[in-house]
Formats: C-alpha cells, sequence, structure tokens
C-alpha cells in the first residue's frame, strides 16, 4: 500500500504500485495478479477503482485477461516496464546533466569523471554496487 498517499487518482496508484511488482519481479510473467476484488479488498477501496487499475495495465500491454481464470501479467511486460523507466531516467537526469555539463563547460571525459566518482560515494554509503 505504499504508493496510496501521493495526491493522485487511488486507480492511478494502484496500477503503478502493481507495475513495480512486475518490474521488480515480485509478480513474473505469466502469474496471475490480484483480482479487482482481491484488489479491492486490499487497498479497501470500491472495487470498480481497482477494476479500473487493472484496466490500465491492461491497455498498456502488461497484464491480459484469461477468460474466467482472471488477469496475469503478460509476456515480455516486465522487459517493456524496465525499458521504458531506462528511456524515462535517461530523459529526466541524465539529458538535462549533460545539458548543464555543457553549459558551464564540463567536457565529456570530465562529466564522466564526476559521475564516476559520485557513484563510488554512493556505493561506499550505502554498500551497493553500481
Amino acid at each position: 500500500m505504499s504508493l496510496l498517499d501521493d495526491g493522485g487518482p487511488i486507480f492511478a496508484q494502484i496500477a503503478a504500485e502493481l507495475a513495480n511488482q512486475i518490474a521488480d519481479g515480485t509478480v513474473g510473467e505469466g502469474e496471475r495478479v490480484a483480482s479487482s476484488n482481491e484488489l479491492a479488498a486490499f487497498y479497501r477501496v470500491n472495487p470498480v477503482t481497482a477494476a479500473r487499475s487493472l484496466t490500465v495495465l491492461s491497455d498498456e500491454g502488461l497484464v491480459e485477461k484469461r477468460r474466467g481464470v482472471g488477469m496475469f501479467v503478460a509476456k515480455g511486460a516486465r522487459d517493456r516496464l524496465v525499458h521504458a523507466r531506462r528511456r524515462r531516467f535517461a530523459e529526466r537526469y541524465v539529458r538535462p546533466l549533460a545539458v548543464e555539463a555543457a553549459g558551464v563547460g564540463i567536457g565529456r571525459d570530465e562529466l564522466l569523471g564526476l559521475v564516476r566518482e559520485e557513484l563510488a560515494s554512493v556505493e561506499v554509503t550505502t554498500g551497493g554496487a553500481a
């Protein structure tokens, strides 16, 4: 229920939460996703709201309905989500970084060096790998 507090439409928040579960592998390709009634009970929302979230995912090709059985994660859904998120990341963060760097005279090699330094700093503080 982590996303049901950002102020956006509830159905969109539920759809985003389900998309996150597909993207991170919590719900795998071919696996059944919760029904609208199950989502409604879990999130304590109207079943129509929950159904709308599934419609969003279906319209995006992330889930598919199997008549009489339920909704399932579509083939290739995770790959499509990850690809789209990487593209969005590049548009939101990398391109503006590159434009700003060029604007203040930071060349390619210097920018890459700065990014490497920051990545090393993040690895040390979080214990993660880049």
